[in-house]
């Protein structure tokens, strides 16, 4: 069953499905990193804020990049496209609770792999694993209301709303709410991903 066994995060496996490959971060993935993250849309959606010193912004990257292969507490992988064999993004399980089974999830997919289902695909082979693999109990996401594209993945993938923060990030001159989702692992079991 399901949920049964907790690991930590210190196994980085690769998983490989029809159209993308996750695997652990190599120092090859940082030039599609860097395209991903200085991409505006990226900016924008994931709530980050663009560094304007490129020398540090690049020693960041290496840093950052160069260490999550290290981590036992969370679990980032390239997320590679098949077709081409450069990585396109990322997906991250990270705020892990032994005690609850549960972690927070992300993903990132920069420009070079959006509008032809691999964040879909890369999202349901992590979360699988996730409760496959690892016996994750929950693990949740917030999603913010400018990202609808990211919402109707997560849907698609068995994630359920479960509330709204509202006005959580400056968004211009306004405000935007983001939704906290999550997915169970007796939902999981039930539906694999395919609700």
């Amino acid at each position: 069953m399901i949920g049964e066994h907790v690991a930590d995060f210190s196994v980085k496996p690769t998983l490989t499905g029809e159209k993308v490959v996750l695997r652990p971060f190599a120092d090859t993935d940082l030039d599609g990193m860097r395209a991903a993250l200085s991409d505006p849309e990226v900016i924008r959606l994931t709530g980050s804020t663009a560094d304007e010193d490129p020398v540090e912004q690049e020693r960041i990257l290496r840093r950052w990049y160069g260490t999550r292969n290290a981590q036992p507490d969370r679990l980032d992988l390239a997320v590679v496209d098949r077709a081409g064999g450069g990585c396109v993004g990322e997906v991250v399980f990270n705020e892990w609770s032994a005690a609850d089974s549960s972690c927070n999830f992300r993903v990132l997919i920069g420009p070079a792999g959006r509008d032809r289902g691999l964040g879909t695909e890369a999202v349901r082979m992590f979360v699988g694993y996730g409760f496959e693999q690892v016996g994750l109990h929950r693990i949740g996401l917030e999603v913010f209301a400018f990202n609808p594209r990211a919402r109707r993945v997560y849907e698609k993938v068995g994630f359920v709303a479960e509330g709204v923060l509202r006005e959580v990030k400056r968004d211009g001159d306004g405000w935007v709410d983001a939704t906290v989702m999550s997915i169970l692992s007796h939902e999981w079991e039930r539906h694999r991903g395919c609700p």
